[in-house]
């Protein structure tokens, strides 16, 4: 296997967005799926690859498609089922991004956290109801995190193996 050194430069873009995908699962601001999707895109259309190369793309356009699909759908729906508003949820993820920006590592979940109790100790009036539905809205979003984190996984793993067999 001979590689380019456009093969090369390209098969190396596409690692470091791929890579940057997987970070945007905790780092607010980068498109997690899309970016990992992207890396395999730009792999297949300037990698010079064999025609494998479509196969893993719309592979990995089916997984990023579902994966997306699915962290908003299963999370949205055990939350409702709950009884969490949307809007208590855009508190905490509003208060997690300037969480994120005001103490470093760590701001965005207790941004998120303090948001979400907010809103709902707003809503139901007391702590002993609040902190029920705050648990709810964390453990929806770390289900949409790993939904999300699996997602971009399968997809870089569908471009390693297309970057050893196609």
């Amino acid at each position: 296997m001979g590689l380019t050194d456009s093969q090369a430069a390209v098969s190396v873009v596409a690692a470091l967005a791929i890579l940057a995908g997987l970070a945007g699962v905790v780092v607010p601001g980068l498109p997690a799926l899309p970016l990992c999707w992207g890396g395999v895109l730009v792999w297949a259309l300037f990698g010079g690859a064999g025609p494998g190369r479509w196969a893993v793309l719309a592979a990995a356009t089916v997984v990023a498609a579902g994966g997306t699909v699915v962290k908003y759908a299963w999370p949205g729906r055990n939350l409702k089922r709950t009884g969490v508003p949307t809007s208590s949820l855009l508190a905490g993820g509003l208060l997690g991004v300037v969480g994120f920006f005001v103490i470093p590592v760590v701001g965005l979940v207790l941004g998120f956290v303090g948001g979400v109790f907010g809103a709902e100790r707003l809503r139901l009036g007391s702590n002993q109801l609040a902190w029920p539905a705050t648990v709810q809205a964390l453990k929806a979003a770390g289900l949409s995190m790993l939904v999300e984190f699996l997602a971009g996984l399968v997809v870089a793993a569908l471009w390693v193996a297309g970057l050893l067999f196609a």
